[in-house]
């Protein structure tokens, strides 16, 4: 049994010491005489209890934390107080990231996560072991372990080796290395949904915690009436916006940093980051679904995104899991050449759904402008907040083209070994996905979609994306064609795993065969001897 690294004690304490201090911060003050905080010496003192109320529970923590790598499992031991056992099956282990912060790259540890099929969140963690232990923690994990001391020479020599931990080993190909440029144009047209609060702190700061004073309401003072202070408004909207932009663009380039995608045997392994660095792995036999994003303005230049989705794993769910993006951005035939690499599907020209669908988005929008010019005349009519109501019903002029645009977005494909769907005009995605992943076929339709003879026809995965509503799907098909479409995806499903079963069959006798063979040999060289 193995234990955490010592340093992990007092990177640990920090954090618990910082948050136990603050709380017996909080009971000192409340419960100061008056509460006004007179008995400052008795506030501080709670402070420092708490303060080594945490350091004593850390070290605790990792006294008692142990974790061995068995043959078949991964058993970890754990808790101060109340003891906890867990045996991971190394087969039911789906990704191992390794996360540093700059603090745990400064005294070289890492924090290990570990997540299983079906698993929503990371099942076990390791706060902190060393990185040499870490990487060949991932190793191992990745490989299904090894009886003890069944490395060879080498691979302990490579755990030891830790002077460049960027540089692929011997058993590694690199496919994928973010360039410079592709990760400026990344970085200055993702929004990051956290740096619009950031933005508002940072303003904040700079103006010395009076907002009021960024907006320089008297340089439009010239304005007459109520336009100098929509004027002020707007300037002070701007400077939200850029502080939020720059932060944004400041995050998504330390995030991508560096980021690089190699191959060793049937796993993808990933890292990324400058300031905290992550690396993890993807395991090919356990991809459900490829995702080939092209979102606007990207897609103007000629860029697309990857992203891999496997069992029990949902995209996005947390910064730290590098593999929400394959390839955040390259090439749109660099991403096209990936995927194929992953998965061997055919080409994406898609069938487009009915044109009565295209007629149906048309009415949907003219729907929405009519709600829309309506909501204006009721406000003109009983408020004084609007006056010309009518400048909306303008919108129904390009309520066509958003039709046309929605449809010309969205088709699909029966191969003959993947399902193939895209949608989307702002962030267009087109998702693969093998027939033998598919957990159901779902025909579905609306009211309003049966009053067109339209459906959807849906291909469920063990994908976490799924719940998220982010399943394939083929979107305002002929209602007969789809279900055609859900009868053929079947039968191809049965199919794929018939075919799958016979291979493994005859890999089982093969590899069977051989052992035999090694034994006879075995035996006959005894025999001589």
């Amino acid at each position: 049994m193995k234990t955490l690294h010592p340093a992990s004690v007092a990177v640990r304490s920090l954090s618990r010491s910082l948050n136990t201090g603050f709380l017996f911060f909080v009971v000192g003050i409340v419960a100061s005489p008056g509460g006004n905080g007179t008995d400052l010496l008795s506030v501080f003192g709670l402070v420092a209890i708490g303060i080594v109320v945490g350091i004593v529970y850390e070290f605790a923590y990792y006294r008692r934390f142990r974790y061995e790598l068995t043959g078949d499992t991964f058993d970890v031991t754990s808790g101060v107080l109340a003891r906890r056992d867990r045996e991971l099956p190394l087969g039911r282990i789906q990704n191992v990231d390794i996360r540093q912060n700059v603090v745990g790259r400064v005294l070289g540890i890492a924090a290990v996560h570990i997540e299983t099929a079906g698993g929503g969140q990371t099942e076990v963690s390791l706060q902190y072991v060393a990185e040499a232990e870490a990487h060949r923690l991932r190793r191992q994990l990745r490989r299904g372990g090894s009886a003890p001391g069944a490395e060879s020479a080498d691979e302990r020599a490579r755990d030891a080796d830790t002077e460049d931990e960027f540089e692929p080993t011997a058993d590694e190909d690199v496919l994928f290395e973010i360039r410079p440029h592709e990760l400026a144009i990344l970085s200055v047209f993702t929004i990051d949904p956290g740096a619009s609060l950031l933005g508002g702190i940072a303003l904040s700061f700079a103006s010395g915690l009076d907002p009021m004073a960024l907006v320089p309401t008297d340089r439009f003072a010239w304005l007459p009436g109520p336009e100098s202070g929509l004027f002020a408004l707007a300037w002070g909207i701007l400077l939200f916006l850029l502080a939020a932009w720059l932060i944004s663009a400041a995050l998504t380039f330390t995030r991508y940093y560096g980021f690089r995608l190699t191959r060793a045997d049937d796993e993808l392994y990933y890292e990324r980051g400058l300031l905290q660095r992550y690396s993890g792995t993807i395991p090919l036999e356990k991809v459900q679904t490829l995702t080939i994003s092209e979102s606007i303005p990207f897609r103007w230049f000629g860029y697309a995104a990857l992203s891999v989705e496997t069992a029990g794993y949902a995209p996005g769910q947390s910064d730290s899991r590098g593999t929400e993006s394959a390839i955040p951005l390259a090439d749109a035939d660099r991403v096209g050449e990936l995927a194929r690499a992953i998965e061997p599907f055919g080409p994406t020209d898609l069938e487009s759904p009915p044109n009565r669908a295209r007629e149906r988005y048309a009415v949907r929008y003219l729907l929405v402008v009519a709600g829309l010019v309506g909501l204006a005349y009721a406000l003109a009519r009983y408020t004084s907040v609007v006056n010309r109501w009518y400048v909306l019903a303008a919108f129904a002029v390009v309520v066509p083209f958003a039709a046309h645009l929605k449809w010309s977005s969205r088709g699909y494909r029966i191969d003959d070994r993947y399902f193939l769907t895209r949608t989307g005009f702002w962030r267009r995605t087109t998702k693969v996905v093998p027939y033998y992943r598919v957990q159901a076929v779902i025909h579905s339709a609306t009211i309003f979609q049966r009053r067109r003879r339209l459906a959807s026809v849906t291909a469920d995965t063990a994908s976490s994306a799924t719940l998220l509503g982010r399943a394939a799907t083929a979107y305002d098909v002929d209602s007969d064609r789809g279900l055609e479409m859900q009868a053929d995806i079947e039968e191809r499903l049965q199919d794929r795993l018939r075919a799958r079963q016979r291979q493994r069959t005859a890999d089982r006798w093969v590899r069977d065969s051989s052992d035999t063979t090694d034994d006879d040999s075995a035996v006959e060289n005894d025999d001589v001897q």
